[in-house]
């Protein structure tokens, strides 16, 4: 299982987004979910509407870019109209490893017809993930129970698709079950085949290891 960091890998409420836990979650090499916006003309890291003390994207890259190891980025897209300015971004500073997700419809069609690495969503509000053939990957959220199947997971791999997995702790629920089926499930398909985004990523890596 490839874990990363949901937020950065923050022990604290009020380190969600920060440096800190951008650091500590790359530097135990954790990939790391985050959230972008614009603030005016610039891209800043946040989940709600930003302020004045928002890191600038450009920060973020810079810190990302300085532990010099290819981990998975994933971006989530809180407002619409950032591809320009993104790709900007992701060209200048080498931005390989990375996905856009969670866009509006509209928006991330325009994502993945850019040629962004793009992944659509799948969870039990979205039965259809949209625009799923321009998509990379998909990303798997459970919001009320654990839904996701075997079936589910398989088909979407031999569609070809990576996959990252949303762990229950994310919607403050136990992980133990869900955890347990994939742990299962890799066993049979192999090891590295999805990605988790937990706010638990040492006790996860310990686990699926």
């Amino acid at each position: 299982m490839i874990i990363l960091s949901h937020r950065g890998y923050w022990k604290e409420a009020a380190e969600k987004n920060t440096r800190i836990a951008f650091e500590r979650s790359f530097s135990l090499g954790f990939g790391t979910e985050t959230d972008l916006r614009d603030r005016g003309s610039r891209l800043v890291i946040s989940h709600d509407m930003p302020d004045h003390d928002a890191m600038l994207v450009e920060t973020f890259f810079d810190i990302y870019r300085s532990f010099r190891k290819p981990l998975p980025l994933a971006l989530n897209i809180k407002a619409d109209g950032l591809q320009q300015e993104l790709k900007t971004l992701l060209l200048q500073f080498e931005i390989e490893n990375y996905f856009v997700f969670d866009m509006a419809v509209p928006d991330g069609l325009q994502y993945a017809r850019l040629k962004f690495r793009t992944y659509t969503r799948h969870s039990e509000f979205e039965p259809i993930p949209p625009y799923y053939e321009l998509a990379e990957g998909v990303w798997l959220d459970e919001f009320n129970g654990h839904w996701l199947t075997d079936t589910v997971i398989e088909q979407h791999l031999a569609q070809g698709k990576s996959l990252c997995i949303v762990s229950p702790d994310l919607h403050r629920r136990d992980n133990t079950q869900e955890w347990k089926h994939y742990k299962q499930l890799e066993a049979r398909i192999g090891c590295n085949k999805m990605m988790l985004c937990t706010d638990f990523p040492e006790q996860a890596q310990r686990y699926f290891e």
